[in-house]
């Protein structure tokens, strides 16, 4: 039974707080949806993604209405487009039906039109990746991701240096809305099949044939309880980081549970990442300077960011067996108040960014760079965070926007992914070293079998 100080404190963590759930996804399979043509296949997508999708907004604002927690994105995940498209082709007319019902079911994004070449590519795979600027361009709900490397398998540079490319192609082809087709892909070494969270979501092979992911959310409410123990030791800090986590997460897991009862879908896994929003109050950036940084990107952060993560999922597996995707704490820099305000004082560089992602939940993320950055020095920094994320055996990602025009000031996606400072970049050329292509090995503890 709740106390009323429990209830009166949630509702609080809702009300001032920010306290909400990101995210409902479904993870869809769409490998039963694989036709003799490419047009048999879109007709069998379309169909399978609005029967079980067709009640997913209705559910979710039910749900907020009954329990009064704010539910803010209703998202869809499914099976990469590029394994259902392999016999047929058509992967261009399967991301249009995609985009097409996400806005039937009135979703605010579908996740999916992704590949896994991690270890090698099929020629049609190749042929798959470089479709993804112009999907990216003919749709508007529709999320790319690419998984290019794994601590098994090491680190595919020949996909890598087309990450590259692909990513120069897309800023280009969307141009005249501030190359926002690159915020809607992502990048990844050791990709998770259970992520709510876009642009990464997909929906691995290995899940169920319809699945809800939760992903919970509340920088805001971290931050509020940090103000209470100012005098604290770091301890103290982890304890309380670790106790907010467990509250957060039992909202997640009530609204995972009933949703997954009302859509007949299988109950997948909690995401307990904390991911902030360009509004005051909601940043993962302003919980590290609570912990005693002048600013972000001060010596220090690092250290701040392990300790917050490491609480958040200590307290996070407590509350539930089904703590998945990512969980932890995401730091984009765009969707961040707190990192934005960082990065224009001058306090945070991308070096100081990168080694941040050591720690955190994914990587480089909505990162905004000038429109003349070079392929292959996008494709190095990819390499860079892959790195990282193969050595550590821990998912990193990147998600880098070359804004087509302009090598200075900011731009403004609206929404949820907000406002991006052009961040300044080591012009040193890695063109040789990209050039080489091949496959940087596994390490050597990764064989353990």
């Amino acid at each position: 039974m709740l106390s009323k100080d429990e209830i009166l404190e949630t509702i609080s963590m809702i009300s001032s707080q920010h306290l909400d759930v990101r995210t409902i996804t479904m993870g869809i399979s769409l490998l039963d949806c694989i036709g003799d043509t490419a047009r048999e296949t879109c007709e069998r997508v379309y169909k399978k993604i609005t029967d079980k999708a067709k009640n997913l907004v209705k559910v979710g604002n039910d749900i907020q209405s009954e329990f009064g927690v704010p539910i803010v994105n209703k998202r869809i995940s499914v099976t990469p487009v590029s394994l259902i498209t392999a016999r047929t082709g058509g992967s261009i007319e399967v991301a249009k039906t995609l985009d097409k019902c996400a806005e039937e079911v009135g979703v605010d994004f579908i996740g999916g039109y992704s590949a896994l070449v991690q270890k090698g590519m099929t020629d049609f795979e190749r042929e798959f990746l470089y479709t993804i600027p112009q999907a990216l361009a003919c749709t508007s709900k529709m999320c790319s991701s690419v998984n290019v490397a794994s601590t098994k398998t090491g680190i595919n540079m020949d996909a890598v240096k087309i990450m590259g490319e692909i990513i120069k192609e897309t800023s280009y082809l969307t141009r005249e809305q501030g190359s926002i087709g690159c915020a809607k892909f992502v990048v990844f070494a050791n990709a998770v099949e259970d992520n709510p969270f876009m642009a990464g979501a997909f929906h691995g092979v290995g899940e169920a044939d319809v699945v809800i992911n939760v992903g919970v959310s509340g920088p805001g409410v971290v931050k509020v309880a940090l103000e209470q123990i100012k005098d604290g030791d770091l301890t103290q800090v982890a304890e309380t980081v670790k106790k907010v986590a467990y509250k957060i997460t039992r909202v997640g897991q009530l609204v995972a549970q009933e949703a997954s009862k009302r859509l007949n879908a299988n109950f997948g896994i909690i995401d307990l990442s904390l991911a902030p929003t360009p509004v005051m109050g909601d940043s993962v950036g302003h919980i590290l300077e609570e912990m005693g940084l002048e600013c972000v990107g001060a010596y220090g952060t690092t250290a701040c960011l392990a300790l917050l993560n490491d609480a958040v999922k200590k307290g996070g597996i407590m509350a539930s067996s089904h703590v998945g995707g990512l969980s932890g704490a995401f730091i984009p820099v765009s969707e961040d108040i707190g990192m934005i305000n960082a990065v224009n004082k001058g306090c945070l560089k991308l070096e100081k960014l990168e080694a941040m992602t050591a720690i955190c939940s994914v990587g480089l993320d909505m990162v905004a760079v000038g429109g003349d950055t070079p392929a292959d020095v996008l494709s190095a920094m990819i390499a860079d965070e892959c790195a990282i994320g193969v050595v550590n055996n821990k998912t990193t990602a990147v998600r880098v926007i070359p804004v087509y025009g302009k090598n200075s000031g900011s731009v403004n996606f609206g929404g949820l992914l907000g406002t991006a400072p052009i961040m300044p970049i080591n012009t040193a050329s890695p063109s040789k070293f990209i050039s080489r292509g091949g496959r940087i090995p596994a390490p050597v503890w990764a064989n353990k079998n």
